[in-house]
């Protein structure tokens, strides 16, 4: 279970976030404005008590044309091997100290969890509470087609507004592809073709809470 601390972290996760997101190949906001706004998500728990786990929303502008960006992270103790491409930055948290944060989309922890929650063994956390499960988030599950619970991350592949991580379990006759969306639209849960899904709330400039699909997961059609 992850323990919830309040307290401050050194640069803030938005200024992180800030210098970080027009970086990125779907960042779909005009650079140069204000920070980014937490606007929703969810927490998951790790196992192992080792790996911070947040599924973030962000918007990004004001008034109709804001921009809802989905942005999965991760908190390590230390530097997650391999993965210098995906770090966030660092920040010195109050309680734990120094924290290197990853796009979660590459982290190997947050892929095995977002499988797990998609196959019904995790439960969606609240983001600023400890041990209070977020009846917000609703999972439409995966339909067996392997031997167990296991996955193997096979690669991560970036498009045009979505993070494609693809794994494979034991058993299974094809890879699995745990599709991020990265910029959010109010749709209810019902687009973007995968049969399981994760969907979501986040609130919009204006004080209204939109809903739409976090992650989907789909088999993939080449190896």
């Amino acid at each position: 279970m992850a323990v919830i601390h309040r307290t401050t972290m050194q640069p803030t996760k938005m200024e992180l976030l800030g210098a970080w997101l027009p970086t990125r190949p779907w960042y779909a906001a005009g650079a140069g404005g204000p920070l980014p706004v937490r606007a929703g998500g969810f927490r998951l728990d790790d196992p192992e008590g080792e790996v911070g786990i947040e599924f973030m929303v962000v918007t990004d502008g004001t008034g109709p044309d804001a921009v809802a960006h989905h942005v999965p992270l991760t908190y390590r103790a230390h530097p997650l091997p391999g993965a210098e491409h995906a770090l966030v930055g660092t920040s010195e948290h109050g309680v734990l100290g120094r924290r290197w944060v990853y796009d979660g989309a590459h982290d190997p922890v947050l892929a095995e969890r977002l499988h797990a929650l998609l196959d019904g063994r995790a439960e969606p956390q609240d983001q600023t509470a400890t041990d209070a499960p977020d009846p917000t988030v609703a999972v439409v599950p995966l339909t067996p087609d392997g031997t167990g619970a296991g996955m193997e991350l096979v690669r991560v592949e970036e498009g045009p507004d979505h993070t494609d991580v693809v794994v494979r379990r034991p058993g299974a006759p094809a890879p699995l592809v745990l599709r991020v969306r990265r910029v959010l639209r109010a749709d209810g849960g019902t687009a973007d073709g995968g049969t399981a899904r994760v969907t979501g709330e986040w609130q919009r400039p204006d004080g209204t809470t939109a809903r739409g699909t976090y992650a989907t997961a789909f088999t993939a059609l080449t190896a």
